[in-house]
């Protein structure tokens, strides 16, 4: 199966995605957060790093959870249309 390339607006939202989980994380282990979620370290690691920039929803609900952080505010966060209403 050939995937096809990220657009430039999902490889940004994916960072977006990634730097928000990464600060919701803060000081606990990228480890114990995968894990009380559910998924790998290392697709933790890919997710805060935007190498993963579009996750599975069950996987983002999954750490959503963990980090306390709502699904409608990484929507919003994730949403180029959001930002630019903020500038």
């Amino acid at each position: 199966m050939v995937r096809t390339p990220l657009t430039r607006a999902e490889r940004e939202r994916g960072e977006r995605l990634g730097a928000l989980l990464r600060a919701a994380r803060g000081e606990r282990s990228m480890v114990e957060v995968a894990a009380a979620a559910g998924v790998s370290a290392e697709t933790l690691r890919k997710i805060e790093a935007g190498r993963i920039a579009t996750p599975a929803f069950f996987t983002v609900a999954a750490l959503a959870a963990v980090l306390g952080l709502s699904l409608d505010l990484l929507a919003d966060a994730c949403d180029p249309a959001a930002l630019s209403a903020l500038d």
